[in-house]
């Protein structure tokens, strides 16, 4: 032994740590949008399940009309529920068929839903290769203390794609339920009077869409615990590169 110090082991490679920098700075700035994205579209959502139940509400009060109006554009009294126009501008005129912002209302679903899903699909698949791409810093030691931190951002983000993909489902399903129901309201009026499950169908549709907002808030929560561990990854990095 002639007392000379052994090197140490040898730090990540440049390349490596030019690729986590640009994962830590870009991916973290990406998830701040769907940290709050979400919520918005959450709020939106909850907006369209009010429009609902203030409908089944309304349509639940008592029997249907049988108004002879002078005017086609006359409002529908029995049918027109006053949060309703509020909230997305629902007016069933006597004239008329189906309101055109429920006919929109059923559209954005629809639209929502496949939106949703599609981006679940590509974010479980991204979530699936970075799962995979982080085995590398299995055998890094100077990770090893944020091998949780790195690996809960990863779950994290799969967990939000499951909650955004069950979502779709729930508003394509709501979609689905309203299509059911006559929105005319002559034909809504005759369903009406015989029986209750116009608004029954109502009231669960409300319920599937209230349960998508929640579940993107929800998503939106799982992302934004990620700040915090994507600032101490991409410190450790920039730290290391500095030493190389």
């Amino acid at each position: 032994m002639d007392g000379t110090a052994s090197p140490g082991p040898a730090g990540p490679p440049q390349a490596l740590l030019d690729t986590m920098a640009n994962l830590a700075r870009f991916h973290r700035e990406h998830e701040e949008f769907y940290a709050s994205a979400p919520r918005e579209q959450a709020v939106l959502l909850q907006r369209d399940a009010r429009t609902l139940l203030a409908l089944a509400d309304r349509w639940s009060e008592g029997r249907p009309a049988t108004p002879s109006p002078l005017n086609p554009f006359e409002g529908a009294e029995d049918l027109t529920a006053p949060v309703g126009i509020q909230l997305r501008g629902v007016l069933f005129m006597e004239g008329e068929g189906e309101p055109v912002e429920l006919a929109r209302l059923k559209r954005d679903l629809v639209r929502t839903a496949d939106d949703l899903r599609s981006g679940a699909r590509w974010l479980a698949e991204a979530m699936q290769a970075s799962w995979d791409s982080a085995r590398a810093l299995l055998d890094l030691p100077d990770f090893a203390d944020l091998l949780g931190e790195r690996h809960r951002i990863i779950a994290n983000d799969w967990q939000a794609a499951h909650h955004a993909d069950l979502a779709g489902l729930l508003l394509q399903r709501a979609a689905d339920v309203l299509e059911r129901v006559e929105l005319g309201p002559a034909v809504l009026r005759a369903d009406l009077a015989a029986g209750p499950v116009g608004p029954q169908r109502l009231y669960s549709a409300a319920e599937l869409v209230a349960r998508a907002a929640d579940l993107l808030s929800e998503s939106a929560g799982l992302v934004h615990d990620n700040e915090r561990r994507w600032r101490a990854f991409r410190a450790r990095v920039d730290e290391l590169r500095r030493d190389v």
